[in-house]
């Protein structure tokens, strides 16, 4: 890697491009059923309102975004699945020309770090069934599937569930 990834919490200024890097890593990756006229495409780009209800953590070089991630540290509007006692990962996005380079994976270290830190008993997410370097991350980090857990947002969207016993 030639570059040392630091990770933060996003600033307010930086919510509007957060979330269009977020919203073009689902699109660029095919994971929007309506492609541009997905729905999800407003949830993906409101970084204040993920902002408000969990950590917005950002995962910087040089000066420059390479990614992103919402870690729901315990409950509330962001979390999905999560349980009592459990930490959330939700929407990791890694900039088109950083993909492959570690960031996603120090972005979901840090999450888990957290979470130990926390004394969460585990730390959960969804995934979409698409999203095969995001599985093979998450199996490499140690995650399982917990297919009791998967579930549908709506009817065309089966989303994957993993949980990393902390």
């Amino acid at each position: 890697m030639d570059f040392t990834i630091t990770i933060r919490g996003a600033h307010p200024e930086e919510y509007e491009a957060l979330g269009d890097l977020t919203a073009q890593a689902y699109l660029d990756g095919g994971h929007l059923d309506f492609g541009a006229d997905d729905p999800y495409l407003a949830v993906l780009r409101d970084v204040p309102s993920r902002a408000a209800a969990a950590e917005v953590l950002v995962a910087a070089a040089d000066g420059k975004i390479l990614g992103c991630v919402t870690y729901v540290p315990a409950g509330g509007p962001m979390a999905d699945i999560a349980r009592d006692g459990e930490a959330e990962i939700r929407m990791l996005a890694v900039s088109p020309g950083t993909r492959g380079r570690g960031v996603g994976e120090t972005l979901v270290r840090e999450c888990v770090r957290r979470a130990a830190e926390a004394g969460r008993g585990a730390l959960v997410l969804s995934t979409q069934t698409s999203m095969h370097a995001a599985h093979r991350l998450y199996e490499r980090l140690g995650f399982v599937r917990t297919p009791e857990r998967d579930w549908r947002p709506i009817e065309t969207v089966p989303l994957l569930a993993y949980a990393l016993k902390l």
